[in-house]
């Protein structure tokens, strides 16, 4: 995009970049506006003076500072409509009636400028590639046609005003080289002292998330990411942070319901009294060594974790409170905080292994 003329804001000199970009070349200066912007007040005070020089609107008129004009730089409409017609140039206002009256297509045709408030702006197109011309970017900003529509419309909502350029606009040597080749942007220019403000937040500590980013996609000198890259690349560090931390959280619930199992099995069958009859199924359970005993128990703990796994297998990211609240259904625990459930679990768990070995001690 070399061979694109862009001029970067300096000062209130917007209409003059707006001009120069869209012509493509140096053409005009402060002081050429001017000259056209006085011309166009004497030509109003002129009219003025049509309806006497000693009337009231006359003199009121003359105190009044001049409206194409001022100290900072600004011109208006009116001094660049009359600055492009030394090239046979004209503005139409976007969807004004002469605007539906000649049926105009913006994708057919080949520039425009924007104004909103003090600022001027032009987008063209060059070869067969929209630009944007604004003066407060770094640079050129590549417009796909798809989205030339879309631009505009949002400019209308923010309250820009959109005229078309109606002629031929002077040949220039961007518009004949991209005629032959298409042009990719990687990255998206930046506006005028946005490089200056990122410098200064990079030397301010970086977040987790913004390290995640850096990882996942490190700088190597051939381009870097654009807005909504980087945008889906954070949205995606914190979707991985809340995922580790919803699996902790489910890990540390599963734990506390299988340790808290295990310490009701326990407790049931040390709980029986030792002088009540038992069945013969209860007496064939008691003459069964402590080894069959501790494998069933682990065949048993087994089951268990394969089912839970094989309900873990397609988890929703969504469904979070939904396995909160079912597991706190769960839980006799009841109010009771993740640190306290642990330690009940941690007592009952002692308290199973010391009744496990005062039974064998009996036996």
């Amino acid at each position: 995009m070399e061979s694109i003329f862009h001029e970067r804001q300096e000062g209130s000199l917007c209409a003059q970049h707006c001009l120069n970009n869209l012509l493509q070349g140096e053409y005009f200066s402060p002081v050429e506006l001017s000259s056209i912007a006085q011309q166009l007040d004497e030509e109003e005070r002129m009219r003025m003076a049509e309806g006497g020089v000693s009337s009231e609107e006359y003199r009121t008129f003359l105190q009044q500072p001049s409206v194409n004009m001022d100290d900072s730089g600004f011109f208006s409409i009116q001094v660049i409509s009359n600055a492009l017609k030394v090239w046979g140039l004209e503005l139409i206002l976007f969807n004004s009636p002469e605007y539906q009256r000649l049926g105009i297509d913006p994708i057919n045709e080949k520039s425009f400028i924007c104004n909103y408030k003090e600022h001027w702006f032009t987008v063209r197109k060059l070869g067969k590639q929209w630009f944007n011309l604004n003066s407060l970017l770094m640079g050129p900003e590549l417009i796909s046609d798809t989205y030339l529509a879309l631009f505009l419309a949002q400019l209308q909502q923010e309250g820009y005003s959109i005229f078309v350029v109606k002629g031929d606009l002077p040949d220039c040597e961007a518009d004949q080289l991209l005629q032959m080749i298409r042009v990719q942007q990687m990255q998206r220019p930046k506006l005028i002292g946005e490089e200056a403000a990122q410098s200064r937040d990079q030397r301010l500590p970086r977040s987790d998330v913004d390290q995640a980013i850096e990882v996942n996609h490190p700088f190597d000198g051939t381009g870097m990411l654009d807005e909504d890259e980087e945008n889906f690349q954070r949205a995606l560090a914190l979707s991985r942070q809340e995922i580790d931390m919803e699996d902790e959280e489910a890990d540390l619930r599963r734990a506390i319901q299988l340790s808290m199992q295990g310490s009701r099995r326990s407790e049931l069958s040390g709980s029986l009294p030792q002088n009540v009859p038992q069945s013969s199924h209860s007496s064939q359970t008691e003459s069964l060594s402590s080894e069959e005993l501790r494998r069933r128990r682990q065949a048993y703990f087994e089951k268990q974790q394969q089912q839970l796994q094989q309900q873990d297998q397609t988890p929703n990211l969504h469904d979070k409170a939904t396995l909160s609240s079912s597991t706190q259904e769960a839980d006799p625990g009841g109010d009771m905080s993740e640190e306290d459930m642990l330690q009940a679990a941690m007592n009952m768990s002692l308290e199973s292994v010391k009744n496990h070995l005062n039974s064998e001690e009996e036996k």
